[in-house]
């Protein structure tokens, strides 16, 4: 009986992970269908007549429309992972100047940038940390809560 139930929570740990490879490997082989449909219509339109070009441009339009979907469901089943997470805050937005004290709730780890060069921010010093607060971005110094710099709309 202990065996089952350990089986069975090592399945439930394992599936997700399997399903989520998955949806990536069904996108990523209709993008290569994509690819072959592309092929298959350059072909008709050297080799074929009107019939055989018409019957590939399909093709490759219904190849290009489940390529779409597919990556629209994997998008959709990853989102937190593809947004970076969840970055939108409990508290309504408020729009920072420099030099305004924040709680910790506002600049705590869950919001911080963690790599500011991937969105060619500058490095912050010591103590400072870059933090987005829904689509405004601020670098704030960890220690007293007051913020150092403000790019407002930047992730629009």
């Amino acid at each position: 009986m202990r065996k089952i139930i350990m089986l069975g929570l090592l399945a439930a740990t394992v599936m997700p992970g399997v399903a989520q490879a998955q949806s990536y490997r069904e996108a990523r082989d209709s993008q290569r269908e994509v690819r072959q449909e592309r092929r298959d219509l350059q072909q008709a339109q050297r080799h074929g007549d009107r019939r055989d070009v018409r019957d590939a441009r399909a093709d490759l339009r219904d190849a290009r429309q489940e390529s779409r979907e597919d990556w629209r469901d994997y998008r959709k089943s990853h989102r937190d992972v593809y947004r970076g997470g969840n970055w939108r805050a409990p508290f309504r937005y408020n729009q920072w100047n420099v030099g305004a004290q924040l709680r910790p709730s506002y600049y705590n780890s869950r919001y911080y940038i963690n790599d500011p060069q991937r969105y060619r921010l500058p490095r912050a010093g010591a103590n400072t940390r870059w933090v987005r607060h829904y689509n405004d971005v601020l670098l704030v110094n960890v220690r007293t809560g007051r913020v150092m710099q403000v790019h407002r709309g930047f992730f629009w």
